[in-house]
């Protein structure tokens, strides 16, 4: 089909947005990480001034991004005195930004850090360390700003996040847990005593995940917990007696924690929380942790990133809705006036090429986005569409301003944006629905998407594709080899085979299978996985990936991609050097885009 002229071009999606991130609001000044997409896409950070005044902190080459987990997370932290604090991407090592702009190194070469927190002359963080044999390990660790020697704090798990410090200095509060769980599977608070170095479990276990501890006061802590099937917040004392929870509601408070340094809540200077909750799209409100009184602030934004930081009572976060680009954000709580810092993107379509998501249940139980297609009918002919698969697989897809979606719907493309079970944002049993049945559920639910488009007359059964990135990219390839529905089908640096997988992959995901599929069997891999079922593939593929993947190694893009050669189907294999998990140069974003345009075009005629 010839698609209709759009204003969004290839470049306006692919080049244009800085992805603002992380903010710290202290003293009337807010910093936050932005991207820069056409320096290599590095990320730099910036920090605005009460007078309204904006400079960027970081000058090329430097490049705040932590590769803890891999996923990363907050690069940076401010001390009391305004210094900035960052971890550097080449070598991972901890810097101090003086007053002349120029970093001055903390570390040495050879470990990461993450989480950073800034307290009595000290930065505490999580440490990750790489040994020559390939073994990991993570510890709490403070480093002084003076260069001494650092100290560990809490050592023996496999995993740590959210350092927290008591007012008094006493005790440290921190999240930590071992594989084979993920954090959002099972985690536990514990409390270090900082004098006398006895810890001790305040809550959690295998079957609760615990997050974001903050202290009240020297001997109380908020935490967020899933212990009643939705992640609420709860008051707790420090030997983890006299739990309450602060506003029990069948909502989420927080989202699952992929990057290290998110603070879903925020303690303003009156005592009172502003707090993210719903399901899907997390509304900004504010709690009184007293009387329970939970009430929403007046905004424009649908959502926002789980990252909130509070200075006296006014909250700072990463707002963002369907027509609203991702803004740093800054609401005084006491009068709900609101000012945006910053914005994703200085410039924007016309809105009447920008979709309005309507929420959708298909098979009444898969939570779903319908973006409708912009422009006119075609000689009666219902339109295509494109099914979205989200990554993780334990994330979500929500509301937030999608130029990509834009850039699809604005020519004449509709976009069905699934989140299938196992996805975040409703709930722990929705999201246990994936445990063990990764490749199935996923599938299943993404075949009945497709199926209901045709079924409700919303697309041409017969021009209906599918596309994801990582896990996304496992759904796209299992679906293609286990359906007929799709035209089509476009992968971004996805999983096709899991031994190879759990062999190469990185080690925060390492045990990830497990929960997903169960232990290795080579007869249960073989049932599930897109490499040993691509004899049930009859659609066109287009594999994209990134040649520098510690999180998805190229080998199983092109090993999916030779094996769909050798049987006749039609299969396009890009690659691309420099790129990891997520394309971040404008150039590489714009070549993938530009492919993924033609391959419709191509299928849809």
């Amino acid at each position: 089909m010839p698609f209709w002229p759009s204003p969004i071009s290839t470049r306006d999606v692919a080049g244009s947005g800085v992805r603002p991130a992380w903010p710290t609001a202290q003293h009337g000044l807010v910093w936050w990480t932005e991207d820069r997409p056409g320096e290599g896409g590095r990320t730099t950070i910036m920090c605005r001034a009460a007078d309204g005044t904006c400079r960027e902190l970081l000058p090329a080459p430097w490049n705040a991004r932590t590769r803890v987990h891999e996923y990363g997370g907050r690069p940076y932290a401010v001390t009391p005195e305004g210094e900035v604090v960052f971890a550097h991407l080449k070598d991972q090592r901890l810097y101090l930004l003086g007053d002349n702009g120029v970093p001055n190194p903390l570390t040495p070469e050879g470990c990461r850090y993450a989480d950073l927190l800034v307290h009595d002359g000290q930065v505490w963080c999580v440490r990750e360390r790489h040994a020559e044999d390939g073994k990991v390990t993570r510890a709490i660790v403070s480093i002084p700003l003076d260069g001494g020697e650092g100290r560990e704090w809490a050592t023996g798990c496999d995993f740590y996040a959210s350092p927290a410090i008591s007012p008094d200095g006493r005790h440290l509060a921190y999240v930590c847990w071992n594989h084979p769980r993920m954090p959002w599977n099972g985690t536990e608070l514990r409390v270090t005593a900082l004098a006398g170095g006895g810890s001790w479990t305040v809550r959690g276990g295998p079957a609760e995940s615990v997050l974001a501890p903050s202290w009240r006061d020297d001997s109380h802590l908020y935490v967020i917990s899933d212990r009643s099937g939705w992640w609420n917040l709860y008051e707790v004392d420090l030997h983890g007696d006299g739990a309450r929870a602060l506003h029990p509601a069948d909502e989420e408070f927080a989202l699952p924690p992929w990057q290290l340094g998110g603070r879903p809540y925020a303690v303003l200077g009156d005592g009172r929380l502003a707090v993210l909750h719903g399901r899907g799209d997390l509304r900004l409100g504010v709690l009184d942790p007293a009387s329970g009184t939970l009430a929403d602030l007046d905004l424009p934004c649908s959502g926002w990133d789980g990252a909130l930081t509070a200075d006296g009572t006014s909250v700072t976060g990463v707002g963002y809705a369907a027509a609203v680009p991702r803004s740093v954000v800054s609401v005084d709580t006491a009068s709900g006036a609101a000012r945006t810092l910053r914005q994703d993107r200085d410039q924007l379509p016309d809105p009447a090429y920008l979709p309005v998501p309507q929420a959708v249940r298909v098979r009444g139980e898969v939570h779903a986005f319908l973006y409708p297609p912009y422009g006119p009918a075609t000689e009666g002919r219902l339109p295509p569409y494109v099914i979205f698969v989200h990554g993780g697989p334990t994330a979500h897809s929500g509301t937030a301003l999608d130029l990509e979606k834009a850039f699809l719907t604005s020519r004449g493309i509709g976009v069905l944006d699934v989140n299938y079970g196992g996805s975040s944002g409703y709930g722990r049993v929705y999201r246990e629905r994936l445990k063990g049945q990764w490749g199935l559920v996923d599938v299943a639910d993404v075949v009945a998407a497709a199926e209901w488009l045709a079924a409700e007359e919303l697309a041409d059964p017969a021009r209906i594709a599918v596309r994801g990135g990582s896990a996304g990219g496992w759904t796209v390839m299992a679906a293609c080899c286990r359906s007929g529905v799709f035209a089509g089908g476009v992968s971004y640096f996805g999983v096709s085979a899991l031994a190879p997988l759990v062999a190469h992959t990185h080690d925060f995901e390492s045990r990830y299978v497990e929960w997903l599929v169960g232990p290795e069997d080579p007869q249960v891999y073989a049932s599930r996985e897109p490499l040993a079922l691509v004899e049930g593939v009859s659609c066109p593929m287009l594999l994209l990936q990134g040649l520098d993947d510690p999180v998805v190694p190229p080998e199983q893009s092109a090993a999916f991609a030779d094996a769909l050669s050798e049987r006749g189907v039609a299969c396009t294999y890009l690659a691309f050097d420099g790129e990891s998990h997520g394309f971040r140069r404008t150039e590489t974003r714009t070549a993938a885009l530009a492919a993924e345009l033609a391959f419709y075009q191509q299928i849809f005629a």
